[in-house]
């Protein structure tokens, strides 16, 4: 991994001020070795009484039993986030999506060009619900579930699909909005093995 250069955040007092928790242990590992690292750990660092719970729906959201793999709940993080043009989240969940999914060019063909790409078609269509749900959400109707169901799709991995979308249109404005900035492509693919392997919840 790169040696530590790396841009202020927006919110100094954020970056500057993260309380005891096992994210202020990452950061302090990080900078005392010159590495680079996930700044988001400055935003779950900051009130950690409050992040440790976004956290763990994070974990069980991302990382456990689901209809849906782990590698596509991870897709469909990148792919909302490269829709939403939040770099930190497009780069970070490509590279763990990649990890488990066993292809980076995969993953960022879906990224790049959804409909060219060799993603199995009932998949491409639960990606296009994720485009809607995060580009036209006003447009979203029960004709798109119904459509999802009609090729094979449970509710429960609609459920999902759209709770991933959601929790990451957040994360994108989170994290662009005060700065978290993409690091290094060998940066993001450290952090990724270690994230497909343990998930997110940091002890």
């Amino acid at each position: 991994m790169q040696s530590l250069e790396m841009k202020p955040m927006f919110l100094p007092d954020v970056q500057n001020n993260p309380r005891p928790s096992p994210y202020l242990e990452l950061i302090r590992s990080a900078q005392d070795s010159r590495q680079e690292y996930w700044q988001i750990w400055h935003l779950f660092a900051f009130r950690p009484e409050m992040t440790a719970h976004l956290a763990r729906f994070t974990h069980g959201l991302m990382h456990e039993s689901s209809p849906l793999s782990s590698g596509l709940r991870e897709l469909i993080a990148a792919y909302t986030s490269y829709l939403n043009q939040c770099e930190f989240c497009a780069k970070s969940h490509a590279a763990i999506s990649a990890e488990l999914m066993g292809s980076e060019d995969l993953v960022w063909s879906v990224l790049r060009d959804l409909e060219s790409s060799s993603l199995p078609e009932n998949e491409k269509a639960l990606m296009r619900f994720v485009g809607k749900v995060t580009t036209d959400l006003a447009s979203v109707d029960e004709t798109d579930t119904k459509r999802l169901r009609a090729i094979g799709w449970t509710d429960e991995a609609i459920f999902y699909a759209l709770t991933v979308t959601a929790l990451f249109n957040f994360y994108n404005r989170w994290v662009t909005a005060s700065g978290v900035h993409a690091v290094s492509h060998e940066g993001h693919r450290c952090r990724a093995k270690v994230m497909a392997q343990n998930g997110y919840i940091r002890k």
